[in-house]
């Protein structure tokens, strides 16, 4: 598997075959499929850091510390966006500069150490519109999850690059994770629907990752995890996260394994030690709450920067305690919950069902974005016309109060009216004002009480 898009050769895929099949651990296929069959939330952190020598000692302090069910790869910003000679010389001369890990100025060798050096299996997390260089390695490197798609990694991140491009990338990235699957090496496909991680109402971000894992499954990708941002209103998070196996009945096929997995909290963090453990304890919760197969944990340092190692054992701890059935005692009003979902997956299908039913969605995609049947809000792309304005009802949950040329019924936009009208007359704060204080949710200065299952 040589290509000349990358620096230098790598093994080719039936070399990479035989050394994922001899190491002796699960893959990351196999751990979600143990979680969903036990009925438990596998837990998985962030981490990167430039320096080999620092990178592995992370791994390894984590493995020991907290026993991670998942270990993470985050790649550079350099390598994101294929600046592969800059993240060499930082390599040789800063690594410490670098904002995570640079797999491919690295190489395959190394990236094997890391993963032989772990008992957990590795997912690599990047956030690159063209990341065919970076798969090389990773499948050369024996790592069995790579997150992406080639519409939640080019719009979110990307000023310009074109959608039709990054989906044809990624569609050679799904045919031989396909290819793989056959072979009996399970690559997990994790759709990253926390986008630009800011006001994302729960149907734009489930309907981008079910038109992706659509895509994937087409190629053959055999396990989907669909991840989803927690919004901060515990019972639209719970619903958005029950809402994605039926999602997967709907749209995808039988033989494809799908999992629902919870980012906590993306937005801006509490600054105050409390309040920030208050938050991570409490997404931890929803993902148990929303029947989540998988959470990726957050740390009590997130409004300072980079967590340190500590953090992030904190962080593992403090999730693995609330994701136990020993709160089980802990519920929902399942009515408002199901309510909740059937509007959710009615948006979802009014969105993506006018994007499937034509003959080549894949090119569909593109001109949906053009004329704003498809948006991202506060996207740095170009391609995405971001005209949709989310904004917070009065019980936190995330709606639209601008859904602009999306494909939305009379009845789902006078809901999301009538939902935003609902703290009574009286004029409206200032819009950027509001919206600042949306994003600013949990971080602001008398930020919401944390509770659970009460509108």
């Amino acid at each position: 598997m040589v290509s000349a898009r990358f620096p230098s050769a790598v093994p080719d895929l039936a070399d990479s075959v035989g050394y994922i099949r001899s190491l002796n651990k699960p893959s990351v296929a196999d751990v979600l499929r143990a979680a969903h069959r036990d009925g438990r939330v596998a837990v998985q952190a962030r981490c990167g850091v430039g320096s080999q020598a620092a990178q592995l000692r992370l791994l390894q302090d984590l493995e020991e510390g907290a026993r991670p069910d998942i270990q993470t790869l985050t790649i550079d910003a350099h390598t994101r966006m294929r600046r592969f000679a800059q993240a060499s010389r930082c390599v040789k001369a800063n690594p410490q500069d670098l904002n995570g890990y640079p797999l491919v100025a690295h190489g395959w060798q190394r990236g094997r150490e890391l993963n032989e050096a772990t008992q957990a299996p590795i997912q690599i997390r990047h956030g690159s519109p063209h990341p065919w260089a970076l798969f090389e390695v990773t499948i050369a490197s024996g790592i069995t999850a790579f997150e992406g798609g080639g519409i939640c990694y080019n719009l979110p991140y990307a000023k310009n690059f074109p959608l039709s491009e990054s989906l044809a990338v990624w569609r050679d990235v799904d045919a031989v994770c396909g290819d793989l699957a056959r072979q009996g090496i399970v690559v997990d496909r994790e759709f990253f629907g926390t986008l630009t991680a800011v006001l994302i109402p729960p149907s734009t971000s489930l309907a981008i990752s079910v038109l992706e894992a659509w895509l994937a499954a087409r190629e053959g990708v055999r396990c989907l995890s669909i991840a989803y941002p927690q919004g901060g209103e515990v019972i639209q998070d719970v619903a958005t996260l029950r809402c994605i196996p039926r999602l997967a009945r709907r749209y995808l096929p039988g033989d494809a394994h799908v999992y629902p997995v919870l980012h906590q909290y993306m937005g801006p963090f509490p600054a105050e030690r409390p309040r920030a453990d208050a938050l991570i304890f409490y997404g931890a919760l929803v993902a148990r709450l929303g029947r989540a197969t998988k959470v990726l944990t957050k740390t009590h340092q997130e409004a300072f920067g980079i967590p340190d190692t500590h953090a992030n054992l904190e962080g593992l701890a403090t999730t693995g305690l609330a994701a136990t059935s020993l709160l089980d005692f802990v519920t929902v009003n399942e009515d408002q919950v199901s309510e909740e979902a059937d509007w959710i997956e009615r948006e979802v299908a009014e969105l993506v069902e006018p994007i499937l039913a034509c003959g080549d969605p894949r090119a569909e995609i593109p001109q949906a974005f053009a004329d704003g049947r498809l948006d991202i809000p506060f996207s740095a792309s170009r391609l995405a016309r971001s005209d949709i304005i989310p904004m917070r009802d009065p019980t936190g949950a995330i709606r639209y109060l601008t859904s602009s040329n999306l494909p939305f019924s009379t009845a789902t936009s006078r809901r999301n009216q009538s939902l935003l009208e609902a703290s009574g007359p009286g004029p409206r704060p200032d819009l950027i004002e509001q919206l600042t204080r949306d994003i600013n949710f949990f971080a602001g200065p008398g930020d919401p009480s944390i509770t659970v299952g009460r509108r």
